[in-house]
Formats: structure tokens, sequence, C-alpha cells
């Protein structure tokens, strides 16, 4: 039914209760909550305003259905994204944030123009509320919204890899662990195989929508995932293995191959297909083929000639699907091949065995399963340990490690077929059988997230294998000594008495290193007490009583953290006495930081078990921050970083942890916007505010130079919130009581916040203020209706009297940054507000008297002031004789020039002043 023939107060009525309803529903989305918690919070504010409208005479209007209907067409598209993405795949949803933050954001701006075209229509009735509506349609119509980075950094790695076409094991595993993790998955084989089947569902709804690009692209990324160990259900793979079997049973012992249908051909390069599209006129060619041919410029069909009316492609699932099951079967053939071959105890039967296995493993990861389902693993295994042949058991060792590459399932197969007390043997063996051997050792003992604990204590009480390889690591073979090596130190790690053992078979060095720690221990305490005295550092010399070279002890302190199996009772001294010398000696961290690369040394010391040396290397990072912050920056965006540097933030017993951890962010670059977006997101401002609120006199003063990453005039949204937080009461507070760094801090930071007011604040023609309140005065600098929390007003927030005393305490750095602070008030077009502002408040007498005591930076900031303010003919005449006599103090006797700004800055001034007649005394109505 039309709405010209519904009541307007029943469009009205309904309306309400839809943006009711659809407000609710958005706040209990789930994914991408942020997005839908700020369309929900603007839906429940336009709700009292549609009751507003209901409980007056509304004006039946053109305009007012108008807006109506366009304000109802908007909500119900809101309302459709909420049901769309309610019960959404989860893998789906993290694929499209980057879109569904889009949508969200264009759904909330158009609801927000809707709105504004209401409020026009309906001035008179919406009078009393007006100041609320103008806001909220302004934040609607202004609003941003972004994903969060961490599942955009998720996004992009997945879209790199498949423009890359990766396909290996590896990477489908990581992609689909973090995913998972991202939307809250288990990784289990149940879990990722409902949640695949979830998302295939959304790529079969995108095809019935006709949306083929996405089609395409979710057949992609399905693909890969599918390749992860946990997205393959076992039963269902060995189901699959179980009726391939079946269908070769048809085919003669000894067939290998089945030929490939013509069908399966491309018709440009004549090989099998992977990914066969259909041209308009029914030819299949392979992607990549008939993509080249077309760029080259070809605009026919590469098998009839027939001119391409349309060069669109299009998936050809169907024969995909055949091709896939061609090969599956000739896979199966194979297996079945090298079965009867292992079976024959020949030795070159076995050998090509193993080849056609290799070959297998290589073509596609699921024959990792199908190996093992097929029983050639243990046959493999039984082989190695009977065989003599040497060239057999080496070829053994090379495709049982293909075998168990990166698959938990096949590395406990070997286990359970007894793989060890075959394998270890052959780390005696020659030099080619040993190093397959420990190779494969090697890939046996990782896991997914690195060494497999349970499995290395296992090899562990292997005593034999410490003996063959401490035999490896004295070898002549270098690469298979460094893995040996790598495999040693991890078991001495699991268990000491190893070293003893290693000792016992000649490998004396770990057990002198140990010797030596204790030894270090000690000389790390007496050092860290020395460097605990406030004149500690003069002990370091020698037996002449020389200064020994800092530079060469702190690079050796450095050096002791990298070694392997340090314990924490030798570290943690070391590191106090790395932080005592760096903080007596400014000048050394500089040189430490580039030439000993100590911020890369004790980076990875953040992620230590011990709370300890944490906390001493968050203090030495904010030390070396100040030289080189790149590297930090780059190591906090990697996954859960920044949660610990915020938990450093928020530690309320550590005065000095939370100082260094907020000077650590200070130090940071600005311009990292990810870094400060997920900062946001992580609470990092209000672990800020509260330092500013209770922490020590240094915590409190780096936490606000930290802020000035949140508070820069280009990132509105950014300001916007720590504003919301609370951020303008504490710091006008530290103008008035705090120590004289938080005070020029503090200034500098109102002053950022001020910049954006102009552009923030919504300067009506005279003829639009009819249904402004008369108790809502304007802003005498802005000229607009400003407040704290919208525009940033320093003079609503009552910074201004306290930014003018500064100025008579008679410091350089306060007053710097309060004049500065004070020249954001003097705006470009209407110069002469900001002027009369600072004469009421009585600020322009003591920036004239910063020409008589302040350094030179602070007087050409002043005099760049006071070029602004003595524009106005007004403003001259009461204070043009005062500034006479400093300006003519600055100018007289010195040859202003090029490179003499201040002079030159001066002498500007002087001359707007002698622009107006010195005969003048009259003095303005309301100065």
């Amino acid at each position: 039914m039309s709405l010209e023939l519904i009541p307007i107060g029943t469009i009205l009525t309904v309306l309400t209760n839809q943006v009711f309803k659809t407000a609710q529903a958005a706040k209990d989305v789930l994914f991408e909550k942020e997005s839908f918690k700020v369309l929900s919070k603007h839906l429940f504010e336009i709700e009292p305003v549609l009751k507003e409208l209901q409980s007056r005479e509304l004006n039946d209007s053109q305009a007012a259905r108008l807006a109506l209907e366009s304000l109802e067409s908007g909500v119900k598209k809101a309302n459709n994204l909420v049901e769309k993405y309610k019960n959404c795949a989860r893998f789906y949803l993290l694929i499209r944030c980057r879109y569904i933050v889009k949508e969200v954001q264009e759904v909330t701006r158009d609801i927000g123009k809707s709105l504004a075209a209401l409020s026009l229509a309906n001035t008179e009735v919406l009078s009393q509320i007006s100041d609320q509506v103008l806001k909220l349609q302004n934040e609607m119509q202004r609003v941003e919204l972004e994903a969060s980075h961490s599942q955009l950094q998720i996004v992009d790695k997945l879209n790199q890899g498949i423009r890359d076409q990766k396909r290996d094991q590896g990477f489908a595993n990581d992609m689909l662990e973090e995913i998972a993790r991202a939307v809250g998955v288990a990784v289990e084989p149940s879990e990722i195989s409902k949640e695949l089947a979830s998302f295939r569902r959304e790529k079969e709804e995108a095809a019935n929508r006709k949306e083929r690009a996405e089609v395409f692209f979710l057949e992609q990324v399905i693909e890969l995932l599918s390749r992860a160990d946990a997205a393959r259900d076992y039963e269902e793979v060995k189901k699959q293995y179980r009726q391939r079997r079946q269908v070769i049973e048809r085919y003669d012992d000894r067939e290998e191959y089945i030929p490939p249908l013509n069908s399966f051909l491309c018709c440009i390069c004549r090989s099998v297909m992977t990914d066969p599209v259909s041209l308009c006129t029914g030819t299949t060619c392979e992607r990549d083929a008939i993509i080249a041919w077309l760029d080259s410029g070809k605009r026919t069909d590469p098998e009839t000639g027939e001119v391409l009316e349309d060069v669109s492609l299009r998936s050809n699932l169907l024969l995909r699907q055949s091709i896939e099951e061609w090969r599956e079967l000739n896979y199966c053939l194979n297996i079945r091949s090298s079965e009867a071959k292992l079976s024959s105890d020949v030795d070159s039967s076995v050998e090509e065995a193993l080849s056609q296995m290799q070959y297998l493993l290589g073509e596609s990861s699921i024959n990792k399963d199908w190996v093992s389902i097929g029983g050639l693993t243990d046959r493999v295994i039984n082989i190695l340990g009977r065989s003599h042949n040497r060239d057999v058991k080496r070829k053994i060792l090379i495709t049982l490690k293909d075998i168990v590459e990166g698959h938990a399932r096949n590395k406990e197969k070997v286990f359970d077929s007894g793989g060890w007390d075959h394998i270890i043997p052959c780390l005696g063996r020659d030099s080619s059988i040993s190093k397959a051997a420990v190779e494969l050792l090697y890939e046996l003992l990782q896991e997914r997230s690195g060494w497999n604990v349970s499995v290395c204590r296992k090899l562990s009480q292997q005593c034999s294998a410490i003996i063959f390889l401490v035999t490896l690591l004295k070898g002549l073979q270098r690469e298979s000594a460094q893995t040996a090596e790598k495999i040693l130190m991890k078991l001495f790690e699991i268990d000491e008495e190893n070293i003893s053992r290693a000792a016992k078979a000649g490998w004396y060095k770990p057990l002198i290193d140990r010797i030596v720690q204790v030894i270090v221990v000690k000389c790390s305490e007496i050092l860290e007490k020395l460097t605990s005295e406030d004149d500690g550092i003069k002990f370091f010399v020698d037996e002449g009583g020389a200064q020994l070279e800092l530079e060469l002890i702190i690079t050796d302190l450095l050096a002791l953290q990298q070694k392997a199996n340090s314990a924490h009772n030798f570290r943690r001294p070391a590191l106090r006495t790395l932080l005592g010398i760096c903080k007596f000696e400014a000048g050394l961290v500089k040189k430490a930081v580039l030439t000993a690369d100590a911020v890369s040394l004790v980076l990875p010391l953040l992620d230590d078990s011990d709370s300890e040396i944490r906390e001493i290397a968050i203090n030495l990072l904010f030390l070396f921050s100040q030289h080189e912050p790149q590297g930090v920056v780059e190591y906090l965006l990697k996954p859960r970083r920044l949660e610990a540097l915020v938990g450093f933030l928020e530690n309320e017993d550590k005065g000095d942890v939370q100082m260094a951890a907020a000077g650590l962010l200070a130090n940071l670059p600005k311009s990292e916007g990810p870094l400060t977006m997920k900062l946001i997101e992580l609470d990092g401002i209000d672990a800020i505010l509260k330092i500013l609120r209770t922490g020590t006199i240094e915590a409190k003063e780096n936490a606000l130079s930290a802020l000035f990453r949140f508070s820069d005039p280009t990132n509105i949204k950014s300001q916007r919130i720590l504003v919301e937080r609370g951020a303008y009461p504490l710091l006008v507070n530290f103008l008035r009581a705090g120590s004289l760094t938080a005070k020029a801090r503090a200034a500098a930071l109102i002053g950022t916040l001020s910049m954006s007011s102009p552009k923030l604040t919504v300067v009506k023609s005279s003829s639009c203020w009819c249904f402004r309140p008369s108790g809502n005065p304007l802003c005498p600098a802005h000229g607009g209706i400003c407040s704290v929390t919208d525009t940033f007003c320093l003079l609503e927030a009552k910074a201004l009297p306290d930014l003018v005393k500064l100025l008579s305490e008679e410091e350089h750095a306060t007053a710097y940054e309060a004049i500065q602070t004070l020249s954001t008030l003097i705006l470009d077009g209407s110069p002469q507000r900001g002027a009369n502002v600072l004469h009421k408040a009585d600020a322009i007498k003591p920036i004239l008297e910063t020409l008589t005591w302040g350094m030179n930076s602070l007087k050409e900031e002043a005099l760049g002031l006071l070029e602004n303010v003595f524009v106005q003919k007004e403003m001259v005449e009461c204070y043009g004789s005062t500034a006479r006599g400093l300006l003519v103090g600055l100018t007289a006797g010195r040859k202003v020039h090029e490179d003499d700004h201040l002079g030159r800055k001066a002498a500007k001034v002087l001359t707007l002043l002698e622009r107006y007649s010195r005969s003048s005394t009259s003095f303005p109505p309301g100065l």
C-alpha cells in the first residue's frame, strides 16, 4: 500500500517500532560487533526523536512523508544487514569483514541523511531537541568504521596466498588455524568440518545470486583451507580412499595409469587441466592458458576459430571434479602398484616403489593420508629395519620424512610402528644415511607450534640417541652436525642429565658451559649490586684505576642473553646490570642500539616466562626505542604483543614498569596508524588515562607523551575516543597542578585537540537557527555551538584561564606550548573573534611580556600570534603603545636579514601597528 494513503501518525508509529527492533537486533550481532554496536547506538538515539514527533502534531507534508519513506528504507536496509550477517558462517564473515564494515557504514550514513531531511521538515516540532538531532545526524553522516587490524591482516595474508597460488599444506594449516582462532572455532576436525560445510553453503548462495566473482574467490578459499590437516575428517578420508580402491579393482594388477579423456585436455596447451573454464562458445580451456591467449590480443575460440562475442570465463566445476576423480584413481593405482613392489623384497623394486611414493606425496597432500591408509608407511618402516642396502635405507628415510612432514597423524603412526628402533641406529651409518636419518628425526620432534616436548622426552629416554647425535655433531657433514646440535640442545633443556651423557660420549662443551654459568651468575650479581648504587659506576675500573670501556661491557651483557638455556637466575642480574649502566650513561644507549643490535636482542625477552625479566626488558626497550623505534613497532604488531604492552600499562604495582611502557609507546612513530587503532581496540587509552590519575610523576609525564598518538588532528575518530574517555578534565588539571614537563605536555595536547574545533563546530546562517534553544549561546571563538565532547572546545573545557596563567610563570617550556595552543583560537577567516577572546581573558599582556624574558623560539611564537591579533585596529589602539616599545627593542640596533627570523617577525608586527593612527584613543564597545 502506498504511504500516501496511510495516516502519517501510523507511519511514524510503525517506523518507531522498526527502529527499536533493529537497534536491539544490531546490538546482539556477534561478528564485527563494534560496527554493529555503533549502528545500534545511533538507532536507539533516533527512537526518542521519533517519539517526540509522535507526541506532537507532526507536519503532514510531502517533504515529511518523503523523509519518513527514506528513513524507513534505510532502517529496512539496516535490518536486512543484521539478519544477513547474524547467522552467516563465521569463516565467511571474517573473509568478508571489509565489505561488512563498509555496508554498515553506508547504511548508517544513509539513515543520518534521512534524519536530516526529517528534521528540516519538522523544525518547529523538534525545536526543544534541535541540538540533539543536529548532533546525531551529523555524527551519523560522518561515521567512519573500520574492521580490526588483526582481521585485515589475516584476510590480506589469505588473499596474497591465493594470488601466489600457494598450495602447500603448511600454509593451509597456518591459515586455517589463524582464521579459526580469530572467529573462536576450535581447531578440531569435527568443528572445522562443520564450519567448512557452512562456508560451502555461503558459496552456493552466492552462486544462486549469480555473483560469479565471489563464487570463484570462495572456491579458491575453500580449496586452500581444505588442504589443512584439521579440515579433513579422517573417517571421510578413509571412506573416499576405499571408494576409489573399489573402482580400480576392475583394472589389471599390472595397470599403473589410466589415460585422460580428451575432454580433460586443454585445447591450447594440450595438457590435463587443473582449473578448467568455459567460453561462451562452450569450449573449455585451462584458466591460465586462455587468459594468456586473450591478453595477447586474440579474440577467437582457440579450438574452433569462432569470434568470441563475450570473453567472460565460467568455472567448469563438473569437469574439474571429474578430472580430480581421474587423478585420484591414478593415485590409487600407484599405491596398489607400490604395495606389490614393496612386497617383492627385491631392492630394485623397492626403490621403484619408493620413487612412486615420493611422486604421489608431491602431487597431492591427500596422498599423505592415503599412503598410510594403504599400509605403505608400515611396510617401509619394516623394510628399514631389515634391509642391508644403503641406497634403500637412505631412500626410505627420505620418503618417511616426506610422509610425516607437517602431518601429526603420520608422525604418531611412525612412533606406533616402532619407527624409533629403526631410525636411531641409522644415525650411526655412513654420512648419506645419517644425514637423512637426522633430518627425519628433527621433523618427528616438531609440531605446528614448535618442539613437541612429549616426543622429545621419549627420545631423551633413548640413551643410544645421545651417543649417535654426539657422533654426528663431531662429524664432517656440517648440515647434519647443525641439526644434531639443535636436537641435543633441546634434549638438554628437557633433562640436564643428558648433558652428562653427552660428556661421556665425548662432547664436553655443554658441561663446561654449565660450570661457567655458575661463575657468571655470581659475577652478574656483584655487578648488579654495584650499578644499583647512584655512583656505583665509578667501580668499573681496571687494576690501574682506569675507567673500563663500558660500551664493550654492554655488548657482552647483551650477548649473554643469547646463550642457549640460560637460567633466569643468570639472566636477571645481567639484565639489571645492563639497565643500570644504560641509565647512568645515556650516550652508551645509542651506541648499544647501533653497534650491538640491542633492540632485536631484548625484544624477545618480552615473551619470557619470568615476569621480572619481562619488566627489566620493557625498561631497556624504553631507553633503546629513542634511537630505534621501527624495529619495536614491527614486533608489537605481531599477534598478542600489544596485549602484553597494555598489560604493562595496567600494572599499578610497578610504577617503573608503567613509566617505561608509557615511554616506549610515546617513542614509537605517531604515523603508525594500525598500531594506534589496535591500541584503541585493546583499551590502551583507558590504561594510559588511569596512569594520569594514579601513576607516579614520571609515569604520568610519559603517559602524557603517549597520548599524542591519539590526539593527532588528522584522525578525528581517535581524538573523539580520547575526549569521550575523559581526557580533557585530566589535561586541564595538569595545567593547574602538574610538574613543569606535565604542564607543557598537557598544554600541547589541548592544542592538538583545539586545532580540530573549527572544523567540528557547525556554523549556521542566521536563518537556520530558528529552532536553536535560546539558552545555548554561540561560542565566542568558533561562532557556533561548542562543547567539550563534540567540538573539543578549550573554552568549554575551562582551560583558557590556566593556559594564560602558564604565561605568567615565566617558564619557557610551558609558555611556548601555551602560546601555540592559544594560537588555535585565532581562526584564518575570522581572527577578530579569537583576538577578542584573548583580550577578555587578559592573555595579550602576558603574551607581550614574553618578548622581554623568553628565548628566541618563544618570542617567535608570540610574534606569530600577535601578528594575527593586530590585524584589528581596536587591538592596536588598546595594546599598541606597549607593543611598540617592546618591538622596537627587538629590532633596534640590528640589521634585519633573511636568516634573522625574530627580527623579521618583529618588524612585520611593527608595520601592522603603524597602519593605524597613533592619535586614536577610542576603545571599542564590548572590549
